[in-house]
Order: C-alpha cells, then structure tokens, then sequence
C-alpha cells in the first residue's frame, strides 16, 4: 500500500497527465542538459543499453532510442506512460509500469541506469538508489536537485551543517509539521534531497564520480557546486570498465 505522500504524488500526476507535456516538459531544462551531455559520453564510457527510473512520458527514453541506444523506462504512474504512448506510439514497448523500489530486472540487466528529476519525489531514495546500483553493470546517472544550493546563504550553509550533524532529517521533520515532505502545485510532492545524500554509496559501487551543474551558476562562491547549483547531473562510471 502506497504512503499518504506517495499516493498524493501518484494522485497529482494522474490529474496532470494530459497537461505533462504542454506544461511541464521543457526540451531546455536542466534534465535536457543532463540526458544530453550523458548521450555525448556514452561512447566513452562503453555504453549501449539504459534504464530509465521514473520515466514519465518517456522524455528521456524518446532522446536516447532516437540516439541509437537500447533504453527501457519504468514508470509507477499508467497515466503518464499512456500520455507518452499517445505522443509517440512507437515507445509502446519501451515504457513499462513499476516502482524504482523494487525493478523488475535481473543484476546487471543495463549498461547505465538513469533518473531525471525523480528522487526529490521519492521518502526513502536510498531504495532507488540500491536498485538502480543492483541492475547497472557500468554507470549510474543522477540527474536531481540540490537542497545545499537553495534558500538565502545562511540557510545553505545552516543546512549542510546540520545534515553532517546527522540532525537534517528531525528538523525537516519538524518543519513540514511531522509530514517530511512539502507540497507545490508545480511539482507536487517533495522530499528535501541531495544529490550529496547519494555520494557515498555511489563512490563506493563505481570509485570514479563526476558532477556536472546542470544549471547556470553566476555565483563566485568558493564553494561551489554544492552552495551553488540548485540541480546537479552525478555520473558514477564504475572504474576498469572498458567498450565491449
């Protein structure tokens, strides 16, 4: 059974189905930018086949099958799959339903495994993280926000203190009055994450990590990206991995 956030997160994209591409798709976003540079390095880093994790529509899936590539995408909401097929038919059998939790795919079942914007949606993105790491064979991709880089300077840094403190997640708590996540009539359900959250684990699973700002930064901040690039694209190239 679905939590309460996670069924009003369903609930809101299945209202907004039929708008999602009108509305929310923008082909110049910062997950464009991500989906671009990795289709430019794919051939680098010895990579065929993609699964994308929260597919939607199937944005994504549609600029890499058009690239060449073997892609699948795995979506939990029917509604946005079918507003994809209706656009592009020919995605039919490139997108199916499931959750990022639980992937229905073998170990090392993908060259690379993708998400677009999808972990600041999710209350335990770990999850996701350890599946996407489970059926990757050479890369990991993470294409997602920045809580460091958001809110006035001094909240920035307030925040990256306390999450060393390990005290982020009970004054987040607090502040979203004991629900752990926000809510905005643009995206919906939100948790407070970090592409930072996931670093370590992907350090460990691929020891080769780059991080790409997928956003403008006009800040002359030292600390940069982490104070200043509220999107960020992590490529998580396992090390060793040669072209087939």
């Amino acid at each position: 059974m679905l939590d309460e956030g996670a069924a009003l997160q369903r609930k809101f994209y299945e209202e907004t189905a039929a708008e999602f591409m009108r509305k929310r798709v923008n082909w110049h976003d910062e997950h464009y930018r991500a989906v671009s540079y990795i289709a430019r390095m794919a051939s680098e880093w010895g990579i065929s086949s993609f699964l994308d994790v929260g597919a939607g529509t199937g944005r994504s899936v549609e600029f890499l099958h058009d690239r060449g590539f073997h892609v699948r995408g795995i979506e939990p909401v029917e509604a946005l799959i079918q507003q994809g097929i209706r656009i592009r038919p020919d995605l039919r059998d490139l997108l199916q339903c499931g959750l990022g939790e639980s992937l229905p795919y073998d170990d090392d079942s993908f060259d690379a495994v993708c998400e677009f914007g999808v972990l600041h949606h999710v209350r335990r993105p770990q999850l996701v993280v350890q599946e996407m790491l489970r059926v990757a064979r050479k890369a990991v991709f993470i294409s997602d926000s920045n809580r460091f880089a958001q809110g006035r300077p001094i909240a920035r840094l307030a925040k990256l203190l306390l999450f060393k403190a390990g005290l982020w997640p009970f004054v987040n708590w607090v502040k979203t009055g004991g629900k752990g996540y926000g809510y905005s009539a643009d995206d919906g359900v939100f948790y407070s994450y970090s592409v930072y959250d996931s670093l370590d684990v992907l350090a460990t699973w691929a020891g080769d990590l780059q991080l790409v700002s997928t956003v403008p930064v006009v800040s002359s901040c030292c600390f940069q990206p982490i104070f200043t690039s509220t999107h960020l694209l992590v490529c998580a190239v396992r090390l060793g991995i040669t072209p087939e």
